[in-house]
């Protein structure tokens, strides 16, 4: 448990608090900041930040020890626990003392980038994510913090390469779990994800994207449209990484952690053999939750990963046998019919100006938005309406028009001629 420990692991007087003198810590940084800027010291995971807590007492005290003399040495030893596992490196150790010494440059960074920020030790930190193993001491979050403790969450993952129609299945999904009252929770990356969150959006329901970056770095930028939409709709953007911490290949098996432990259950659509779609479905059985994969053709190396799961993972497993049968397995009611109503009208009318922008060479979200007028989420809103349809597909974060619109020509007005007597101009 975080918090033990009055004296630290020196056996130095002084409050509960600091370990020591208060004065010696940085007045500006108090025990919420402190969590912050030991949080995103490199090399320091859960485990170390865990240990180092605990042997000192509060975060507090590890900063102020960090800044004095031979501290390298006892952040080593005090990372290393009374258990076997992960321990502090010297280099690591040595970037808490550069941020012991320098806290305000990563306080600082957080305050720019706008992000909320939830600690272990606050109220509002997702009851799930307290149950599992390794969970992050720091959340970085844009949009509704509410919107990480959910009545239900299910997760939709899979491939950044889909076919068309595990991205329509992922829409699909994501539509009616979102219509029957549960949060969508996905990792916001090409393909399958995308499809999950826009169809939330496109629901008008809260969805939440886990990135695998700081909030400066979001990846894939290409999402930034999407990710500014799903906090503009209730739902949020979050991280366990600080805001300047850019992504890489380690990060991502980390937020998937988070993905699978945010939710009640996992629904992978589409996993090739090596997707990261799969590690997010391995930690949902560790962490105790239900995990679906949906089906797919035997020659199809778009689910060779999922069909491979289905088998070393047994009846722990299940098979997405339908829509409305998923939802039974999930527990979710399944959601009213409703009539079409105003907005499914102004839906079509949005979609239609999405069609003459793609048509005049707009591809990206972005594009889309100045290109129309309309606000980010009608445009993702009717994107998804008209990938649903058949008629956009999403190459590489761009758009691009299919089926009937893919056949329109694309070229400019004919010079008048003889075709044209009796027709009116303008």
């Amino acid at each position: 448990m975080l918090g033990i420990g009055r004296l630290g692991p020196l056996g130095r007087d002084g409050d509960a608090t600091t370990g020591g003198s208060a004065s010696a810590c940085p007045p500006a940084v108090d025990e919420r900041g402190a969590w912050v800027v030991l949080a995103g010291a490199h090399g320091v995971g859960p485990v170390t930040f865990a240990r180092l807590v605990a042997a000192y007492g509060s975060a507090r005290a590890v900063l102020l020890d960090a800044t004095l003399p031979g501290a390298v040495g006892r952040l080593v030893d005090a990372s290393a626990g009374s258990e076997s596992g992960p321990v502090l490196s010297p280099a690591s150790a040595m970037t808490v003392v550069a941020a012991a010494r320098d806290p305000e440059r990563a306080l600082d960074s957080v305050r720019r980038s706008g992000v909320s920020v939830v600690t272990q030790r606050d109220a509002a930190y997702p009851s799930r994510l307290r149950q599992i193993d390794l969970p992050p001491p720091v959340l970085f979050v844009t949009g509704s913090v509410e919107s990480l403790e959910p009545r239900r969450a299910v997760a939709v993952v899979g491939t950044r390469r889909p076919t068309a129609v595990g991205r329509a299945t992922s829409a699909r999904i994501a539509a009616a779990v979102g219509a029957s009252g549960a949060t969508v929770v996905s990792g916001l990356a090409y393909g399958i994800d995308a499809a999950a969150h826009l169809a939330a959006v496109r629901a008008g329901t809260p969805t939440v994207a886990v990135v695998g970056g700081g909030h400066q770095h979001l990846y894939p930028a290409g999402h930034s449209g999407l990710a500014a939409a799903i906090a503009a709709g209730g739902g949020s953007v979050v991280s366990e990484f600080a805001p300047d911490v850019p992504p890489s290949r380690g990060t991502f098996p980390r937020r998937n952690r988070i993905i699978s432990g945010l939710s009640d259950a996992t629904v992978v659509v589409e996993a090739g053999a090596r997707s990261g779609a799969l590690t997010t479905a391995a930690w949902a059985l560790e962490q105790g939750r239900g995990l679906y994969l949906v089906p797919g053709r035997l020659d199809d190396p778009a689910v060779a990963g999922s069909l491979a799961f289905l088998r070393e993972a047994g009846p722990e497993a299940r098979v997405v046998a339908g829509i409305a049968e998923l939802l039974e397995d999930l527990g979710l009611d399944a959601p009213p019919r409703r009539a079409r109503s105003d907005q499914a009208a102004r839906l079509g009318a949005a979609e239609a100006a999405i069609a003459a922008a793609l048509a005049g060479g707009a591809g990206s979200a972005d594009e889309l938005v100045a290109a129309t007028g309309l606000p980010g989420a009608a445009v993702l809103a009717a994107l998804t309406t008209l990938e649903l349809r058949g008629l956009v597909v999403e190459v590489l974060g761009r758009y691009q028009a299919a089926g009937r619109l893919a056949e329109r020509p694309r070229r400019g007005p004919r010079p008048l001629d003889a075709r044209d007597a009796g027709r009116p101009v303008g």
